[in-house]
């Protein structure tokens, strides 16, 4: 059961991951008016987008099959913090009783991040990914005390 939820989750952050890095490169000004809206225009550059979106999908892809986890489940975390950064007003007042402008459909973005600090934390655990056999291969025996 462990390891087929964990398998769900990743499955299901690394294809959202997949959703928005398609976006970036199929629908540019949709990308370009949500980096404006929520990112400060940090990423409203035509021509870099697409690159990013590209980017984004093979990095989801590999999060997907479970390859490099060392470095692609931090990175996916990092993506989906400064989600969570970026819509903060709507976690803290999805309803916009106190705060303006807040969606309370942006609210599971902190869920998808508290998925990415599963993932991380539970990265020994996982046996339905492509290179388990690698990290089992560098990890340092153990001994029985005794």
């Amino acid at each position: 059961m462990r390891s087929v939820s964990l398998l769900m989750l990743r499955a299901s952050v690394a294809l959202l991951v997949l959703i928005w890095g398609i976006d970036k490169v199929l629908d540019v000004q949709h990308a370009i008016n949500v980096s404006n809206r929520f990112y400060f225009g940090i990423l409203s550059f035509p021509d870099l987008l697409p690159i990013l979106g590209v980017a984004q999908c093979v990095l989801a892809i590999l999060a997907l099959v479970g390859l490099y986890r060392w470095i692609v489940d931090p990175v996916i975390a990092a993506i989906n913090l400064g989600t969570v950064l970026s819509v903060r007003a709507s976690i803290i007042d999805p309803w916009g009783w106190y705060l303006e402008e807040t969606n309370n459909l942006f609210f599971p973005s902190l869920t998808v991040f508290a998925g990415c600090l599963v993932l991380l934390a539970f990265r020994k655990e996982e046996i339905l990914v492509l290179d388990t056999r690698r990290l089992v291969k560098f990890e340092a025996p153990r001994t029985e005390p005794g």
